[in-house]
């Protein structure tokens, strides 16, 4: 028992000392005005979105931008009148594209999503985001500007997420800090470090740097796309990634079955179906979240001891991630246990896979990377 202390604890050190200060709240960009006059295109793929739709259009058509631009609506097979909604909205700016059949080999959103990028023609810049994130007046301006200032291609935000229901408070900050353990952002933002990634609520791409890797066909059959599409433009580009301050999420998750489902869906995905990365990830997970409250608890001696102080180390890195969702910092104490359900919610992923339920979402299943 003491020997995998010492281990945890170490693990702990190395993640607060060297891991990219990932427990940091992360960069956010305030607003800015762009230093230039660049033709951008917003590209939203939608499946199924009537609820959110009509709200999310209109504060993309209300951007406070110093030049023309196009909104880009992708109706991609809806059932609910998505389509029909974003249709009523008088703006000549505004264009409903009625999907295509899905070609094989593509996930449904990055066949949305090309049809849009087709659809915008010679642009500079294109704001791919999704149809249930609202905009702040600012933001498009703010996002063009942070590119210009850097010489980007590439500058992605993760949105501010709902945090009202029980569920969410607890268990959506969690799934912030999550992302920023698996991709801390101070070395997503290095060129110098391979780490790629961005959140696909909102992800501003140079067209030259689509161009260079082949369009969206580069990464067609990818299920987790917005890290996908990341690595590519890193290679031989720069990206960026921070948190927004003028964008948020409208989608909710009523239920600890809602968030579970969100992150099963993609869990497996990211292990890249291997079931010894599951059983690695899966010791590595407990031996980092559970032991140290179990030693500190259970054990005797140097054992609780250094479980006491690993426990304090977790919990301690958690805390500016509560901050930011406005949360009472006694959630910290109670990480390890938010950690067993995401690692159950893993294991369920790979189960769903191994009963052919593969990853589902918007009533399509993809069985492997493909399509």
């Amino acid at each position: 028992m003491l020997s995998l202390t010492v281990l945890s604890t170490a693990i702990w050190v190395y993640l607060l000392l060297f891991h990219g200060r990932f427990w940091q709240a992360g960069p956010v960009l305030s607003p800015r005005v762009p230093l230039s006059r660049p033709d951008v295109a917003v590209v939203v793929p939608a499946r199924d979105e009537a609820a959110t739709i009509e709200a999310v259009l209109r504060s993309l058509l209300a951007q406070d931008f110093p030049n023309a631009f196009r909104v880009i609506l992708v109706d991609d097979n809806s059932t609910d009148g998505t389509g029909a909604i974003a249709r009523t909205i008088d703006d000549p700016r505004l264009t409903v594209v009625t999907g295509a059949p899905r070609p094989a080999g593509w996930s449904g959103k990055l066949w949305a999503v090309s049809q849009g990028v087709k659809e915008a023609g010679e642009v500079a810049m294109i704001l791919l985001t999704d149809a249930d994130i609202i905009h702040q007046p600012p933001h498009l301006a703010t996002l063009v500007a942070r590119a210009e200032r850097g010489d980007l291609d590439m500058v992605s935000e993760m949105v501010e997420l709902a945090c009202e229901s029980w569920a969410e408070r607890a268990l959506v900050p969690a799934f912030v800090f999550f992302f920023q353990l698996l991709y801390p952002f101070d070395w997503v933002n290095d060129s110098l470090r391979p780490t790629a990634a961005a959140a696909g609520g909102t992800i501003l791409v140079r067209t030259r740097a689509l161009d260079r890797i082949g369009g969206i066909e580069a990464v067609r059959g990818a299920l987790i796309d917005d890290v996908a599409l990341a690595t590519a433009v890193k290679r031989g580009g720069r990206i960026w990634l921070g948190h927004s301050a003028l964008a948020r999420s409208v989608r909710p998750y009523p239920g600890m079955t809602d968030v579970w489902r969100m992150v099963a869906r993609t869990a497996y995905v990211q292990l890249r179906f291997s079931p010894v990365i599951l059983l690695a990830t899966t010791a590595g997970m407990a031996l980092t979240w559970l032991l140290p409250p179990a030693a500190a608890l259970f054990g005797t001696g140097l054992v609780s001891w250094l479980g006491l102080a690993t426990w304090a180390m977790l919990a301690g890195s958690y805390l500016p991630t509560l901050r930011r969702f406005g949360r009472s910092p006694l959630w910290a104490l109670f990480l390890p246990m938010v950690a067993t359900f995401y690692m159950a919610a893993t294991v369920g992923s790979a189960v769903n896979y191994y009963r052919g339920r593969g990853v589902a979402w918007k009533g399509r299943a993809y069985l492997g990377a493909g399509a």
